[in-house]
């Protein structure tokens, strides 16, 4: 970690407003570390940036920077800088770096083989079942599953990584010292134990919506390759899956239901050349690892007749009583049980969907 001034001078660069990481990087390519660049005197720098210079030796970022260091003066808390060997060099190999990274909790993890499972936060049950057993199983096979902390298929990929006492990252869109969305509060707590929380935007930032695509980079760099579970055609997962397949990670993608309006995107980015996935194992055959006895998922069981019945694709009562023939009074005790049991979820509408 760069020593305290340093890494104030580090952060005096990068919170000034209106010099993006684009400019610091400029500036840094010029006059090397950031001492040097604010040594170097306004003159110097104008040639460099033009009159974005002005903002650099005008604004006053003392407290912002003093709050930032001590901070990182926590346990279980630090910042990353470009010249840290702590920075990880996955990130290293992206057009556009993040500078500094505050972190919460193991650091060590920015640089373990990372897979970033992605997907929409309207899930379906099925689609949040299959993110955390996925997760669940590849975190056992020693991959670190990085994701966003959104609700839906992030929130159940972290998870299953935490479920399997296995690596977990979460990248997120805020200052690392806030949560978003507050329902995750517990989740992010278990997250900062057990593995880290990232990000590269100055502490106290809330939750702008421009901000949570440019964090997708991050999720995408950070991974050898990443994993689509369910994702609308407009979802914001596919830009990651784009972002990964332009820094030549491998992108798979989980297919569903044609019917399904959160299946259509993995179904884009499958006709676009991702790998179809059915097996946590596809995607350690993909990636070079080794598969296990463990690396199957559990098969469905279709030892209850209705779930045959039911099929993987929501249907209604009255579907499910023209296919089994049983009247609706007869359904209903046995839909109750199986819902009782984990082993369908009631759709808004009264429709039934297994989610085994």
């Amino acid at each position: 970690m760069s020593d305290s001034r340093g890494l104030a001078a580090w952060l005096r660069l990068t919170l000034i407003p209106g010099i993006g990481g684009e400019t610091q990087r400029k500036l840094l390519a010029a006059f090397g570390l950031p001492e040097s660049i604010f040594a170097a005197g306004l003159s110097a720098v104008r040639s460099v940036i033009g009159s974005k210079a002005d903002l650099l030796f005008d604004f006053c970022s003392g407290d912002a920077v003093d709050r930032s260091i001590e901070w990182a003066s926590q346990p279980g808390q630090c910042i990353l800088t470009l010249a840290d060997d702590a920075y990880p060099p996955a990130l290293l190999e992206i057009s556009d770096p993040p500078n500094v990274l505050y972190v919460r909790g193991k650091p060590a993890l920015l640089k373990q083989r990372g897979l970033g499972v992605v997907g929409s936060r309207n899930a379906t049950p099925q689609g949040l079942r299959t993110a955390e057993q996925f997760a669940r199983t590849l975190a056992g096979e020693g991959l670190c599953i990085i994701s966003g902390l959104a609700l839906g298929i992030d929130a159940a990929a972290h998870r299953g990584a935490l479920a399997a006492g296995g690596a977990t990252v979460a990248v997120i869109g805020t200052g690392a010292d806030r949560v978003y969305p507050a329902r995750n509060h517990e989740l992010a707590l278990a997250i900062a134990e057990h593995g880290a929380i990232v990000s590269e935007f100055p502490l106290g930032t809330p939750g702008i919506a421009a901000n949570f695509p440019r964090r997708n980079r991050i999720i995408a760099g950070l991974s050898r390759g990443v994993l689509v579970v369910e994702a609308a055609t407009e979802s914001g997962s596919l830009i990651t899956a784009r972002l990964a397949g332009e820094q030549g990670r491998e992108v798979f993608a989980i297919p569903g239901s044609i019917h399904s309006p959160v299946a259509r995107g993995c179904h884009k980015l499958i006709r676009q050349g991702a790998k179809l996935v059915e097996t946590a194992a596809d995607v350690l055959e993909e990636l070079g690892e080794l598969p296990t006895a463990t690396t199957m998922l559990p098969a469905p069981d279709d030892a209850h007749p209705l779930l045959a019945a039911i099929g993987h694709d929501p249907c209604s009562l009255d579907e499910l009583v023209e296919r089994s023939e049983l009247a609706a009074e007869k359904l209903l005790p046995e839909l109750l049980t199986l819902e009782l049991a984990g082993q369908i979820a009631v759709l808004p509408g009264n429709r039934y969907q297994r989610i085994h």
